[in-house]
């Protein structure tokens, strides 16, 4: 038997490519069911929403580590985790084989949030590295790599979903293999090792005092599940959609209202946004937004 962990959209063409080639999938653990949106509606993960579709039995544990025991109790083969979301306990790894389809080209971006951190850091190519799983954070050895480019109109979204699909391909054609024990790990080299942790609040900031490009690419990272945010005037405001400007004339923060255009100044130019959404109100491209909004003032400045 199998046991699939994954949470997210990211992780659904992967288990659905393990049930279309009839393997023994018979746990899904998943993260807990959560309120979201402005109206606090209780919603099922996609993944959750995929395994009930097949009648597959659901796991929710709070804390895997409290609860992790249930898990053993299964007596599975082989755990496969995508995206889950929460640490796999050392006693679990001691006893059943485990392997990740982890979205970096390891050793970069061990951690959480490896395709916001390349988008944050204008990477032009990331990857999919197939792992065998350890108590070190993404830190065993790996099976299999795949790499892509990263195009200039990739969000987190799009490159979320490509990525999503090379990691059910790679998966595909190595499972065989490794359900047998018939393949080669290769340890990482520690020297080249970086991180990309989960996410806080904070890391979600733009900063005008930085680069348009910055920005930019924090936005990106970000669109279209979370949003970058900034305040004005003790608002919060969160962009979905930017792009570069071509006004550099302007300061940080300074705000520059156009016909149906709304430009914050950045260290080195404006950045235009094009997506956003007020506290309490909807989603809206600017050029609707800008239609008797008063938030943003021609000419004013973002102070926080």
């Amino acid at each position: 038997m199998i046991v699939f962990m994954g949470t997210p959209e990211f992780s659904v063409p992967i288990l659905q490519m393990l049930i279309d080639e009839k393997y023994p999938v018979g746990l899904v653990v998943t993260q807990p069911d959560r309120l979201v949106g402005r109206k606090k509606e209780l919603q099922k993960s996609p993944v959750k929403q995929l395994a009930e579709k097949y009648g597959i039995e659901v796991f929710q544990p709070e804390n895997l580590r409290a609860d992790y025991q249930y898990i053993i109790d299964k007596k599975p083969n082989l755990i496969i985790t995508a995206s889950y979301g929460q640490i796999l306990p050392k006693a679990l790894l001691d006893q059943i084989k485990a392997i990740n389809v982890h979205g970096s080209l390891l050793p970069k971006y061990r951690g959480g949030a490896p395709i916001q951190y390349s988008l944050f850091n204008g990477d032009k190519e990331t990857g999919i590295t197939l792992m065998e799983m350890v108590f070190k954070m993404d830190a065993g050895a790996m099976i299999d790599k795949a790499s892509l480019q990263i195009e200039a109109f990739d969000d987190y979204g799009i490159l979320s979903q490509k990525l999503s699909l090379i990691g059910r391909d790679i998966l595909k054609k190595n499972l065989d293999n490794i359900i047998k024990g018939n393949y080669t790990a290769i340890p990482q080299n520690e020297a080249d090792v970086t991180f990309a942790f989960t996410l806080k609040y904070e890391d979600e900031a733009l900063d005008f005092n930085k680069s348009v490009l910055w920005n930019h690419n924090r936005v990106r990272g970000l669109s279209p599940n979370v949003g970058a945010h900034f305040t004005i005037n003790n608002v919060l405001v969160k962009v979905f959609k930017s792009r570069i400007s071509d006004i550099i004339d302007i300061k940080p923060g300074e705000i520059r209202i156009l016909p149906k255009r709304l430009v914050i100044g950045c260290l080195d130019g404006g950045l235009e946004l094009e997506l956003i959404q007020q506290a309490g109100k909807k989603l809206l491209p600017v050029r609707d937004y800008l239609n008797g909004q008063t938030l943003f003032i021609n000419g004013g400045k973002i102070n926080g």
